[in-house]
């Protein structure tokens, strides 16, 4: 199927599942995720519609922001992998938003080196809500300081969280869980608007607990 079919038939998906949830067809964001594919196949969705990108490795999203410079103005950049802490001056410098922060020390190195130039960098805080040794991540129990923590910090823009829940039976719990620390979060007094979760095999689930972003790959661009 191509890239275009492709994306029509994802956008579909979702906007049945927000009509089956009770919300809005566009209450959520599509994030196409075109880690390890090529600039040309960025091209041909951008061509499509797609108009927001995520990337998981720094060189190789950054590369891709120089083979598509011409379309900067139009595309919005999501780093949504690792950051480590001496990389995070190309993506202060290069991305709109970054879904991976879990430490105060790589938000703080963002936030000194965000262009004043440029619009503040959207930032997600990284929640591992399946307490899953091999995943990244706060804990849950620690979101609520970093959370203040980033808010205050100038040339940053705290947008919400994002998590990546062990696929499986227990899905659907820790989509729910997660929409409700976003909402905790809120009533705490800081202004969220996105909950990045969902992926090509569960966002279903994931608009059905509340996420207001969807990261797809596969389902648009094919298998890896």
């Amino acid at each position: 199927m191509a890239i275009s079919e492709s994306l029509q038939a994802v956008k579909l998906r979702i906007a049945a599942a927000c009509v089956a949830a009770g919300r809005a067809p566009d209450a959520v964001r599509l994030l196409t995720v075109s880690k390890t594919f090529p600039a040309e196949a960025v091209r041909e969705a951008f061509a499509a519609g797609a108009c927001a990108f995520g990337e998981n490795y720094v060189q190789e999203g950054l590369a891709k922001v120089d083979a598509l410079a011409d379309l900067r103005d139009q595309i919005e950049w999501h780093l949504i992998g690792p950051l480590q802490s001496n990389k995070t001056r190309p993506v202060a410098e290069a991305f709109d938003w970054v879904h991976s922060v879990d430490r105060l020390k790589v938000a703080q190195r963002l936030s000194e080196q965000r262009p004043a130039a440029l619009a503040p960098l959207n930032i997600c805080l990284q929640i591992n809500v399946s307490g899953e040794a091999t995943k990244s991540g706060l804990a849950v129990a620690d979101v609520a300081a970093l959370a203040h923590q980033v808010a205050a910090l100038p040339r940053l823009k705290l947008r919400g969280l994002m998590a990546v829940p062990e696929p499986g039976p227990g899905a659907l719990a820790q989509h729910q869980a997660m929409a409700a620390l976003f909402r905790a979060l809120q009533g705490d007094g800081l202004a969220l608007d996105t909950l990045s979760l969902g992926m090509s095999a569960d966002l279903e689930d994931a608009v059905q607990a509340g996420s207001t972003m969807v990261r797809v790959g596969s389902a648009i661009f094919g298998a890896r």
